[in-house]
Protein backbone atom coordinates (compact mmCIF):
# COMPACT_ATOMS: atom_id res chain seq x y z
CA UNK A 1 0.00 0.00 0.00
CA UNK A 2 1.10 3.69 -1.06
CA UNK A 3 2.29 5.54 2.14
CA UNK A 4 -0.65 8.00 3.27
CA UNK A 5 0.17 12.01 1.92
CA UNK A 6 -1.47 12.93 5.02
CA UNK A 7 1.61 11.54 7.50
CA UNK A 8 3.60 14.23 9.04
CA UNK A 9 6.65 14.52 7.26
CA UNK A 10 9.03 12.55 9.61
CA UNK A 11 7.03 9.56 8.95
CA UNK A 12 7.03 10.64 5.05
CA UNK A 13 10.66 10.72 5.02
CA UNK A 14 11.26 7.14 7.23
CA UNK A 15 9.18 5.71 4.74
CA UNK A 16 10.97 6.70 1.26
CA UNK A 17 14.64 6.00 2.85
CA UNK A 18 13.44 2.73 3.71
CA UNK A 19 11.99 1.72 0.40
CA UNK A 20 15.79 2.97 -1.01
CA UNK A 21 16.65 -0.50 0.70
CA UNK A 22 14.42 -2.18 -1.68
CA UNK A 23 16.09 -1.76 -4.81
CA UNK A 24 15.53 -4.48 -8.23
CA UNK A 25 17.74 -5.25 -10.68
CA UNK A 26 17.87 -4.17 -13.99
CA UNK A 27 19.98 -5.09 -16.80
CA UNK A 28 21.39 -3.44 -20.23
CA UNK A 29 20.51 -4.70 -23.33
CA UNK A 30 22.82 -7.15 -24.95
CA UNK A 31 22.61 -7.66 -28.44
CA UNK A 32 23.03 -11.47 -28.08
CA UNK A 33 24.15 -12.75 -31.27
CA UNK A 34 23.57 -16.60 -30.80
CA UNK A 35 19.97 -16.23 -30.46
CA UNK A 36 17.44 -17.14 -33.41
CA UNK A 37 15.14 -14.44 -33.80
CA UNK A 38 12.20 -16.51 -34.57
CA UNK A 39 13.55 -19.43 -31.40
CA UNK A 40 11.94 -20.09 -27.90
CA UNK A 41 15.79 -19.20 -26.75
CA UNK A 42 14.15 -15.34 -26.54
CA UNK A 43 11.44 -16.08 -24.31
CA UNK A 44 13.68 -16.19 -20.68
CA UNK A 45 17.02 -16.09 -20.10
CA UNK A 46 18.99 -14.80 -17.21
CA UNK A 47 18.91 -11.18 -17.96
CA UNK A 48 15.41 -11.41 -18.00
CA UNK A 49 14.96 -10.65 -21.99
CA UNK A 50 11.62 -11.67 -23.61
CA UNK A 51 11.28 -10.26 -27.59
CA UNK A 52 8.82 -9.57 -29.62
CA UNK A 53 4.90 -10.93 -29.07
CA UNK A 54 4.80 -14.59 -26.81
CA UNK A 55 1.80 -16.59 -25.24
CA UNK A 56 4.68 -17.44 -22.81
CA UNK A 57 4.59 -13.83 -21.58
CA UNK A 58 2.24 -13.59 -18.11
CA UNK A 59 2.17 -10.12 -17.51
CA UNK A 60 0.07 -10.02 -14.52
CA UNK A 61 -1.40 -7.00 -11.78
CA UNK A 62 -0.72 -7.89 -8.16
CA UNK A 63 -3.11 -5.50 -6.97
CA UNK A 64 -0.47 -3.03 -5.86
CA UNK A 65 -0.30 1.00 -6.65
CA UNK A 66 0.32 2.75 -9.81
CA UNK A 67 1.18 6.36 -10.38
CA UNK A 68 -2.23 7.86 -11.77
CA UNK A 69 -1.42 11.90 -10.30
CA UNK A 70 0.84 14.16 -11.92
CA UNK A 71 4.34 12.46 -12.13
CA UNK A 72 7.34 14.51 -10.83
CA UNK A 73 10.69 13.68 -11.77
CA UNK A 74 13.27 15.09 -9.48
CA UNK A 75 17.06 14.91 -10.35
CA UNK A 76 20.31 14.57 -8.95
CA UNK A 77 23.11 15.13 -11.01
CA UNK A 78 26.66 13.90 -9.51
CA UNK A 79 30.32 14.92 -10.44
CA UNK A 80 30.97 16.74 -13.57
CA UNK A 81 28.01 17.69 -16.20
CA UNK A 82 27.85 19.85 -19.22
CA UNK A 83 25.16 21.93 -20.09
CA UNK A 84 24.59 20.42 -23.52
CA UNK A 85 24.22 16.66 -21.66
CA UNK A 86 21.67 18.57 -18.98
CA UNK A 87 19.55 19.87 -21.71
CA UNK A 88 19.48 16.30 -23.93
CA UNK A 89 18.30 14.77 -20.65
CA UNK A 90 15.90 17.28 -19.48
CA UNK A 91 14.09 17.99 -22.75
CA UNK A 92 13.69 13.94 -23.18
CA UNK A 93 11.77 13.91 -19.64
CA UNK A 94 10.06 17.35 -20.72
CA UNK A 95 8.95 15.50 -24.16
CA UNK A 96 7.28 12.70 -22.08
CA UNK A 97 4.10 15.31 -21.96
CA UNK A 98 4.67 17.70 -24.85
CA UNK A 99 1.52 16.00 -27.17
CA UNK A 100 1.70 18.16 -29.84
CA UNK A 101 5.41 17.10 -30.66
CA UNK A 102 5.81 15.54 -34.52
CA UNK A 103 5.41 12.25 -35.01
CA UNK A 104 6.45 9.65 -34.06
CA UNK A 105 6.45 11.15 -30.49
CA UNK A 106 8.20 10.54 -27.09
CA UNK A 107 4.57 11.48 -25.85
CA UNK A 108 3.05 8.53 -28.15
CA UNK A 109 5.67 5.98 -26.83
CA UNK A 110 4.39 6.95 -23.05
CA UNK A 111 0.68 6.23 -24.06
CA UNK A 112 1.47 2.39 -23.77
CA UNK A 113 2.49 2.66 -20.43
CA UNK A 114 -1.10 5.03 -20.03
CA UNK A 115 -2.55 2.00 -20.57
CA UNK A 116 -2.05 0.00 -17.02
CA UNK A 117 -4.28 0.70 -13.88
CA UNK A 118 -4.66 0.16 -10.67
CA UNK A 119 -7.47 -1.80 -9.25
CA UNK A 120 -10.33 1.40 -9.20
CA UNK A 121 -8.82 1.63 -13.01
CA UNK A 122 -7.06 4.31 -13.14
CA UNK A 123 -4.69 5.03 -15.88
CA UNK A 124 -1.17 5.82 -15.22
CA UNK A 125 -1.15 9.63 -15.22
CA UNK A 126 -0.15 11.35 -18.90
CA UNK A 127 1.57 14.33 -16.99
CA UNK A 128 5.51 14.04 -16.59
CA UNK A 129 7.13 16.79 -15.37
CA UNK A 130 10.00 18.08 -14.11
CA UNK A 131 10.72 18.33 -10.41
CA UNK A 132 13.82 19.87 -8.56
CA UNK A 133 17.45 18.63 -9.08
CA UNK A 134 20.47 18.77 -6.95
CA UNK A 135 24.07 19.36 -8.04
CA UNK A 136 26.57 17.27 -6.42
CA UNK A 137 29.57 18.40 -8.51
CA UNK A 138 31.96 17.79 -5.79
CA UNK A 139 31.09 14.01 -5.82
CA UNK A 140 30.39 13.70 -2.08
CA UNK A 141 30.24 10.12 -1.45
CA UNK A 142 33.35 9.80 -3.98
CA UNK A 143 34.47 8.64 -7.19
CA UNK A 144 33.52 4.94 -6.53
CA UNK A 145 30.06 4.06 -5.86
CA UNK A 146 28.76 1.18 -4.02
CA UNK A 147 24.64 0.03 -3.74
CA UNK A 148 24.89 1.46 -0.36
CA UNK A 149 26.71 4.29 -1.26
CA UNK A 150 23.85 5.41 -4.01
CA UNK A 151 21.19 5.12 -1.29
CA UNK A 152 23.73 7.25 0.90
CA UNK A 153 23.40 9.87 -1.90
CA UNK A 154 19.61 10.16 -2.56
CA UNK A 155 19.20 9.74 1.50
CA UNK A 156 21.36 13.36 1.23
CA UNK A 157 19.72 14.68 -1.25
CA UNK A 158 16.02 14.53 0.76
CA UNK A 159 17.62 14.81 3.72
CA UNK A 160 19.98 17.98 2.98
CA UNK A 161 19.75 21.39 5.43
CA UNK A 162 20.16 23.59 1.95
CA UNK A 163 17.35 23.05 -0.51
CA UNK A 164 16.80 19.28 -0.27
CA UNK A 165 14.42 17.49 -2.62
CA UNK A 166 10.80 17.67 -1.94
CA UNK A 167 9.72 13.41 -0.30
CA UNK A 168 6.76 12.78 -2.26
CA UNK A 169 6.03 9.27 -2.04
CA UNK A 170 3.28 9.05 -4.32
CA UNK A 171 4.19 10.78 -7.25
CA UNK A 172 7.72 11.66 -7.01
CA UNK A 173 10.45 9.21 -8.71
CA UNK A 174 13.86 10.06 -8.07
CA UNK A 175 16.93 10.25 -10.68
CA UNK A 176 20.52 9.60 -9.50
CA UNK A 177 22.90 10.49 -12.78
CA UNK A 178 25.83 9.81 -12.57
CA UNK A 179 29.05 11.43 -14.66
CA UNK A 180 31.40 9.57 -16.60
CA UNK A 181 34.06 9.43 -14.77
CA UNK A 182 32.19 7.92 -11.64
CA UNK A 183 33.02 4.13 -11.26
CA UNK A 184 29.59 2.36 -9.53
CA UNK A 185 29.95 -1.31 -8.72
CA UNK A 186 28.70 -3.41 -11.20
CA UNK A 187 27.82 -0.56 -13.59
CA UNK A 188 27.78 -3.39 -16.97
CA UNK A 189 25.72 -5.28 -15.26
CA UNK A 190 22.58 -3.24 -13.08
CA UNK A 191 20.75 -0.32 -11.82
CA UNK A 192 18.60 -0.20 -9.29
CA UNK A 193 15.23 1.53 -8.90
CA UNK A 194 12.35 2.24 -6.04
CA UNK A 195 11.06 4.30 -6.02
CA UNK A 196 14.38 5.71 -7.80
CA UNK A 197 16.87 4.51 -10.13
CA UNK A 198 20.44 5.10 -11.05
CA UNK A 199 21.69 5.78 -14.63
CA UNK A 200 25.15 6.20 -15.07
CA UNK A 201 26.88 7.65 -17.96
CA UNK A 202 28.29 4.45 -20.20
CA UNK A 203 30.56 7.00 -22.55
CA UNK A 204 33.70 5.11 -20.65
CA UNK A 205 32.29 2.11 -19.09
CA UNK A 206 30.66 -0.56 -21.06
CA UNK A 207 29.25 1.88 -23.95
CA UNK A 208 28.93 -1.30 -26.37
CA UNK A 209 25.94 -2.88 -23.54
CA UNK A 210 24.70 0.43 -22.42
CA UNK A 211 25.09 2.42 -25.66
CA UNK A 212 24.10 0.14 -27.94
CA UNK A 213 23.07 0.44 -31.33
CA UNK A 214 25.77 3.93 -30.42
CA UNK A 215 28.48 1.75 -29.45
CA UNK A 216 30.07 -1.50 -30.54
CA UNK A 217 29.78 -4.71 -28.39
CA UNK A 218 33.50 -6.34 -27.93
CA UNK A 219 32.40 -9.37 -29.01
CA UNK A 220 31.09 -8.34 -32.27
CA UNK A 221 34.26 -5.82 -33.95
CA UNK A 222 32.79 -6.37 -36.40
CA UNK A 223 29.91 -4.59 -36.49
CA UNK A 224 29.55 -0.49 -37.09
CA UNK A 225 28.45 2.10 -34.58
CA UNK A 226 25.48 4.09 -35.55
CA UNK A 227 25.02 7.46 -35.53
CA UNK A 228 23.41 9.26 -32.42
CA UNK A 229 20.74 11.63 -32.87
CA UNK A 230 22.52 14.55 -29.93
CA UNK A 231 26.01 14.04 -30.62
CA UNK A 232 26.50 12.28 -27.44
CA UNK A 233 27.05 8.62 -27.19
CA UNK A 234 26.73 8.02 -23.38
CA UNK A 235 24.19 10.72 -22.55
CA UNK A 236 22.33 8.57 -25.66
CA UNK A 237 22.04 5.50 -24.07
CA UNK A 238 21.49 7.06 -20.61
CA UNK A 239 17.96 7.62 -22.46
CA UNK A 240 16.96 5.13 -23.15
CA UNK A 241 17.27 3.89 -19.43
CA UNK A 242 16.14 6.97 -18.39
CA UNK A 243 12.60 5.92 -20.24
CA UNK A 244 13.14 2.32 -19.15
CA UNK A 245 13.14 3.59 -15.49
CA UNK A 246 10.30 5.57 -15.35
CA UNK A 247 7.92 3.20 -17.10
CA UNK A 248 9.07 1.05 -14.70
CA UNK A 249 8.33 2.94 -11.89
CA UNK A 250 5.13 4.26 -12.93
CA UNK A 251 3.58 0.66 -13.27
CA UNK A 252 5.28 -1.20 -10.40
CA UNK A 253 6.55 1.55 -7.59
CA UNK A 254 6.30 -0.51 -4.66
CA UNK A 255 7.37 -3.94 -6.82
CA UNK A 256 3.82 -5.11 -6.50
CA UNK A 257 1.29 -3.94 -9.55
CA UNK A 258 2.95 -4.99 -12.50
CA UNK A 259 5.14 -7.67 -13.53
CA UNK A 260 5.56 -11.18 -14.91
CA UNK A 261 7.32 -13.73 -12.86
CA UNK A 262 6.70 -15.52 -9.58
CA UNK A 263 9.65 -13.53 -7.79
CA UNK A 264 8.71 -10.22 -6.48
CA UNK A 265 12.10 -9.53 -5.63
CA UNK A 266 13.30 -9.85 -9.37
CA UNK A 267 10.06 -9.00 -10.97
CA UNK A 268 10.00 -9.09 -15.24
CA UNK A 269 8.76 -5.36 -15.70
CA UNK A 270 7.12 -4.25 -18.84
CA UNK A 271 10.33 -2.67 -20.64
CA UNK A 272 12.29 -5.64 -19.31
CA UNK A 273 9.96 -7.44 -21.49
CA UNK A 274 10.99 -5.47 -24.60
CA UNK A 275 14.83 -5.05 -24.31
CA UNK A 276 16.47 -4.32 -27.45
CA UNK A 277 13.53 -3.59 -29.53
CA UNK A 278 13.36 0.07 -31.17
CA UNK A 279 10.97 -0.92 -34.07
CA UNK A 280 8.89 -3.29 -35.98
CA UNK A 281 10.31 -6.64 -36.67
CA UNK A 282 12.76 -6.66 -33.41
CA UNK A 283 13.92 -9.83 -31.36
CA UNK A 284 17.53 -11.30 -30.84
CA UNK A 285 20.16 -9.06 -32.06
CA UNK A 286 18.00 -7.11 -34.47
CA UNK A 287 17.13 -4.11 -33.35
CA UNK A 288 13.75 -3.17 -35.21
CA UNK A 289 13.16 -0.92 -38.36
CA UNK A 290 14.10 2.58 -36.74
CA UNK A 291 14.53 6.13 -38.44
CA UNK A 292 17.41 7.71 -40.09
CA UNK A 293 17.61 11.35 -39.87
CA UNK A 294 18.72 13.75 -43.07
CA UNK A 295 22.54 14.20 -41.47
CA UNK A 296 22.64 9.89 -40.78
CA UNK A 297 21.77 9.67 -37.01
CA UNK A 298 19.28 6.86 -36.22
CA UNK A 299 16.58 7.66 -33.91
CA UNK A 300 12.50 6.60 -33.66
CA UNK A 301 11.33 8.93 -31.99
CA UNK A 302 10.61 12.86 -31.53
CA UNK A 303 10.84 14.96 -28.56
CA UNK A 304 9.88 18.95 -28.00
CA UNK A 305 13.25 19.73 -30.28
CA UNK A 306 15.19 16.86 -30.42
CA UNK A 307 14.90 12.88 -31.62
CA UNK A 308 15.97 10.29 -29.26
CA UNK A 309 15.91 6.34 -29.68
CA UNK A 310 14.02 4.84 -26.83
CA UNK A 311 13.20 1.00 -26.86
CA UNK A 312 9.67 -0.53 -27.10
CA UNK A 313 7.43 -0.92 -24.61
CA UNK A 314 5.33 -4.27 -23.36
CA UNK A 315 1.64 -3.66 -24.02
CA UNK A 316 -0.23 -6.01 -21.95
CA UNK A 317 -3.67 -5.42 -24.76
CA UNK A 318 -2.30 -6.63 -27.22
CA UNK A 319 0.88 -8.87 -25.42
CA UNK A 320 3.91 -7.35 -27.92
CA UNK A 321 5.88 -5.24 -27.53
CA UNK A 322 4.59 -1.18 -29.47
CA UNK A 323 6.22 1.93 -30.24
CA UNK A 324 5.02 5.37 -30.46
CA UNK A 325 3.05 4.44 -34.02
CA UNK A 326 0.43 2.48 -32.45
CA UNK A 327 -0.67 4.99 -30.15
CA UNK A 328 0.48 8.44 -31.44
CA UNK A 329 -2.88 10.69 -32.63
Amino acid sequence: MAPSISRASVLLTAAVLTLLFAATPITCWRPWPHLNPNSSDLLYDSSKKFEGSSEFVHLRYHMGPVLTGNITVHTIWYGRWQKSQKKIIREFINSISAVHARRPSVAGWWRTVQLYTDQTGANISHTVQLGQEKNDRFYSHGKSLTRLSIQSVIRSAVTAKSKPLPINPRNGLYLLLTSDDVYVQDFCGQGYTLPYAWVGNSAKQCPGVCAYPFAVPEFRPGWKALKSPNGDVGVEGMISVIAHEIAELATNPLVNAWYAGQDPSAPVEIADLCEGIYGTGGGGSYTGQMLTDHDGATYNMKGIRRKFLVQWIWNHLVSYCTGPNALDQ
